[in-house]
């Protein structure tokens, strides 16, 4: 049986456990949370490096991407360290590819017609192939990583606008302390609305579901969630805001829809290849093999 481990800076609570069978491979998938304790997840990664088949790096990006312009952030270099002989992943190899297949589902197998669609995308530089997907549907889009990553009461409106401002601001973004640019441990299960009325305006709401969560309103009537990881706490929160329907890009494994990063620790391991090895064209080739397909959910009666 294989063995793929998701480490996350996040909250413990979010953890889970499940085995899957995937193109006749067994697999055994862990989410392990160190509630913001970066020291612990290193420490956790350099214990298990070489005992399991793949990680995932949960809670945190090692990457900012803005049109074809990639950023590292710094916090993320003592986890790639710390993984000597297992591939470690984030993720990122898969929101060119799952991400921006999710958006065609939603027009083709949901017949949802997007163009002129309110989209609020709460952060487009972790998930730039969403993005650009949603802008060549024709939405019109308010994109929030100013708002929802550094606290800036700016809304962007274009990709073209997100990509002026990253140019300047990204590279001083990523040498920050990581807990400035994204809710880590406790933080996770706060929550304002101080952007409430970006929700109100929008008919979407998609991205990253924390950033997601931590801004929700009470009243979520009728809007639709295209996201990641969900637990069932989480759906049933969005059940009881009146949440009309969820979508996620990762499918259910084991009663949740695990993030991107446990999802291409899955296919490195499946592909047995070095990871400087794996090139694009390899995750679109899996993806079709494995037919994984979004997660659909109509959570109102």
């Amino acid at each position: 049986m294989k063995h793929v481990v998701s480490v996350s800076i996040g909250s413990s609570r979010r953890d889970h456990k499940a085995e899957v069978e995937i193109l006749g491979e067994e697999f055994l998938v862990e989410r392990i949370g160190t509630d913001g304790d970066m020291d612990r997840a290193v420490a956790m990664i350099r214990e298990l490096d070489g005992k399991v088949d793949a990680f995932g790096l949960g809670g945190m990006d090692m990457y900012i991407w803005a049109g074809k312009r990639r950023y590292t952030i710094r916090d993320s270099k003592r986890f790639s360290a710390a993984a000597q002989r297992t591939p470690l992943v984030d993720g990122s190899g898969l929101k060119n590819t799952l991400e921006r297949k999710v958006v065609s589902f939603l027009q083709t197998d949901l017949g949802m017609d997007l163009k002129n669609h309110r989209v609020l995308l709460v952060a487009a530089v972790d998930r730039f192939g969403m993005a650009e997907a949603l802008a060549s549907a024709g939405c019109d889009m308010v994109i929030g990583d100013l708002m929802f990553g550094l606290g800036v009461p700016i809304p962007l409106r274009s990709l073209g606008a997100l990509n002026a401002v990253a140019r300047i601001a990204a590279p001083l973004a990523v040498q920050l302390p990581f807990h400035l640019l994204y809710p880590t441990g406790s933080k996770q299960e706060q929550s304002n609305n101080r952007f409430g009325k970006y929700y109100e305006w929008a008919d979407i709401i998609a991205g990253d579901y924390l950033f997601i969560a931590n801004h929700m309103p009470e009243d979520m009537g009728g809007k639709i969630i295209v996201t990641n990881t969900v637990t069932e706490d989480d759906i049933a929160a969005m059940r009881q805001r009146g949440v009309k329907t969820l979508i996620t890009s990762t499918p259910n494994i084991g009663g949740r829809s695990f993030g991107t990063n446990v999802v291409e620790a899955l296919l490195v391991a499946l592909l047995g290849k070095p990871l400087d090895k794996i090139m694009p064209e390899d995750y679109f080739d899996i993806l079709e093999t494995v037919n994984f397909i979004p997660r659909v959910e109509q959570l109102q009666s």
